[in-house]
């Protein structure tokens, strides 16, 4: 006789089973979304691996440098709602900068490439689209939840309003949290258009958030060399390794841009 399953269908009801429930529904459909790197994408291993240790790196150095120069508490939360941020920021700042960049990407490319990229320009647009409108959405209900407690109502658009709030919170901001992360990482699915697109991305918009982060919070805590170091740090190695990257796909899978 095959074995009874512990907890049975309480299981179904417990707190831990219905937060795996909705995290795995609202990372299913922000992957579908999200992270759609094309019928061509180069699944390079050894660039992930590079990528995470450079990601580790960082975040050891930042936490060295906090603990040596400034043991202050309130700088570790600081850097912590500081990385929460950036993360947040990056989808907003590639709406802004990554058209841009796209031109110019499209640009520099040969006249007989360019119908071609432009035509492969959907999927990005997509991406973009479905951003916009989860911003506009939980915005919207959040706006009208705070229109209705003020205004004391108590009827059947009040109700309604308060299940779509309750929507937002349990479904809605976790996805908006996981869109977010893909959103940065596949950089609108930009892969779609040409692989090489999103280490070039990546490189501009490492450089904007520096620019962003000494005109916000200044040089950090240390000696000159110390500042400059940890003000440069951080982009010249992101640049370094998405040069590397862009090197690599040209050289050992023949990705080229102007050929």
């Amino acid at each position: 006789m095959p074995a009874r399953s512990g907890g049975g269908c309480l299981r179904y009801v417990s707190p831990f089973w219905l937060v795996a429930a909705v995290l795995r529904s609202a990372h299913r459909v922000a992957t579908r979304l999200f992270v759609q790197e094309g019928d061509g994408r180069i699944v390079d291993r050894t660039v992930d691996r590079v990528q995470l240790a450079r990601t580790v790196l960082g975040a050891g150095a930042t936490v060295a440098l906090v603990f040596v120069y400034n043991v202050n508490p309130d700088r570790w939360s600081d850097a912590a709602y500081g990385g929460a941020a950036q993360m947040l920021v990056a989808p907003v700042l590639l709406l802004v900068a990554g058209p841009l960049v796209i031109l110019g990407f499209i640009y520099y490319a040969p006249s007989h490439v360019r119908p071609h990229l432009r035509s492969r320009l959907s999927a990005p647009l997509k991406a973009v689209g479905w951003y916009v409108l989860t911003l506009a959405v939980i915005g919207g209900v959040m706006f009208a939840a705070v229109q209705v407690a003020n205004s004391g109502r108590k009827d059947w658009l009040t109700y309604t309003i308060a299940f779509a709030t309750l929507a937002v919170f349990v479904w809605g901001f976790p996805f908006f949290f996981l869109a977010s992360l893909y959103s940065a990482r596949s950089a609108f699915n930009t892969a779609q258009v040409h692989p090489m697109l999103p280490p070039v991305i990546t490189m501009a918009l490492v450089w904007v958030f520096a620019v962003f982060n000494v005109i916000g919070d200044g040089l950090p805590e240390g000696p000159p060399a110390v500042q400059y170091c940890s003000m440069l740090g951080g982009p010249l190695s992101v640049t370094a390794v998405s040069l590397w990257e862009v090197r690599r796909m040209r050289t050992r899978f023949g990705v080229t841009l102007r050929a």
